[in-house]
């Protein structure tokens, strides 16, 4: 009798004992594994449909609350800048003119710090790698010599403020009768230095608000949300603007290519041989402006009937007029009651008037900017700034203008202070860009 190994049979008794179960057909083991194959994709498929069947209900809810979480994340976080998405250029300015007002309202320094504070975290946060997004530095930096400037005259021509603390005493020159009221030199006081610093601290600060706009806010598409009829003269302005920004990337790409060939970056010589290449540069980007400008029919005006340039030019005369007397009547106590209602007749007017005028200019707009929520809420913030501050006037005017004479240390008030922070807004509402992401 034949023996077998390892389960399996000899040789001899292949054909053999079928029975047993010790040796298979080809066809008995295809089908056997068809059987199998069978059977287990029945099992599977029944206990992944029971699995499928008794977890569809949690995974149903669990999907639907990870579509409302990120719908919930999509309205609070702002989204990645797009050409789709960017945000109106003219919300950028709204917002700093709404923190310079405000400026323009204190001369407490806490305050002012405050503002450059709020100003600079959100030109961090938002802005780009633009050449005009580059300029913010320099305002900083104007604005600091601003403040020194004007500690400067005060210690040279003298203050009005009086003051009990002298410091030190200049040697005054004599100056002839008719320059009474002036002086150079002399008594030097505590009261006269403090009240140059608070002063020169605000004038820098308005400065640096324009600064952020001038960083934020992308020039061109500025020129393209202009009416018609202040295209000439937005032209003129937008290029006066973007000045100061693109002197400033030639003057680091100067600085920089000097440090790169070990050349020095201070002194007086080092400021003349960066000079000339400046002016060069801004004589050659004048040029290539005036050239596209020609090129897209810069000053070419359409035919309008001499009935609506009259008409024209009465709204929006009439209408800046309006603005002018408004505006003073609102400054002024005795103009409270007439102030408001003029300046809307004329701004009414004067946007009527610019609407006629639209027609002598001849240009199209592709693609033009929209005012979306985003933008509201940009500008909505440094107008609530400004109303902010300038009701805290009226009920806390000693806290916004400390005092020179006595001295007395500024303090920090709570309401005013909570109202400058409304204009850290943009800094989580406005389209991040690319390169922040």
């Amino acid at each position: 009798m034949s023996t077998v190994r390892d389960g399996s049979p000899t040789s001899g008794d292949s054909g053999s004992a079928p029975g047993l179960g010790a040796s298979t057909s080809p066809r008995d083991a295809s089908a056997a594994s068809i059987r199998g194959a069978s059977a287990a994709s029945i099992r599977g498929a029944s206990a992944a449909s029971i699995r499928g069947a008794s977890t569809s209900p949690r995974s149903a809810s669990a999907a639907s609350a990870r579509g409302s979480s990120a719908s919930a994340r999509g309205l609070f976080t702002a989204p990645e800048a797009s050409r789709a998405n960017a945000l109106h250029a003219g919300a950028w300015w709204l917002w700093a003119l709404g923190l310079a007002v405000a400026a323009s309202r204190t001369t407490n320094p806490l305050l002012l710090g405050l503002l450059v504070g709020v100003a600079g975290y959100v030109v961090a946060a938002r802005r780009t790698d633009a050449p005009w997004a580059r300029s913010y530095g320099a305002f900083v930096k104007l604005g600091l010599f601003v403040v020194g400037l004007r500690v400067v005259f005060s210690l040279l021509l003298g203050s009005p403020i009086p003051g009990e603390h002298e410091l030190f005493t200049l040697p005054e020159v004599p100056l002839p009768d008719w320059a009474q009221g002036v002086r150079i030199g002399g008594r030097v006081t505590a009261e006269q230095l403090v009240f140059a610093l608070y002063d020169g601290a605000k004038l820098a600060t308005l400065l640096i608000c324009v600064g952020a706009a001038n960083a934020l806010a992308n020039p061109a598409r500025l020129l393209k949300s202009l009416p018609g009829a202040l295209y000439e003269a937005g032209v003129a302005v937008v290029v006066a603007m973007t000045f100061a920004p693109n002197m400033v990337a030639d003057v680091v790409r100067l600085r920089t290519a000097r440090r790169l060939r070990g050349r020095p970056t201070g002194g007086v010589r080092a400021v003349l041989q960066i000079g000339l290449p400046v002016l060069e540069g801004a004589l050659e980007r004048s040029i290539a402006v005036a050239a596209s400008m020609d090129a897209r029919g810069y000053g070419r005006t359409a035919r309008v009937p001499a009935a609506v340039r009259r008409t024209t030019n009465v709204l929006t005369l009439g209408g800046l007029l309006g603005v002018c007397a408004g505006s003073y009547g609102l400054l002024a106590a005795e103009g409270a009651g007439y102030g408001l209602p003029l300046l809307g007749a004329g701004l009414l007017a004067a946007m009527a008037g610019l609407r006629l005028g639209g027609r002598r200019t001849v240009r199209t707009r592709y693609r033009p900017d929209r005012w979306g929520a985003r933008a509201w809420l940009v500008a909505g913030s440094g107008v609530a700034v400004a109303v902010l501050m300038i009701w805290a006037n009226a009920y806390a005017p000693e806290a916004l203008h400390p005092g020179v004479v006595p001295l007395e240390a500024p303090e920090l008030p709570l309401w005013p202070a909570v109202s400058v922070l409304v204009g850290l807004v943009p800094a989580f509402v406005a389209p991040v860009p690319k390169e922040n992401v």
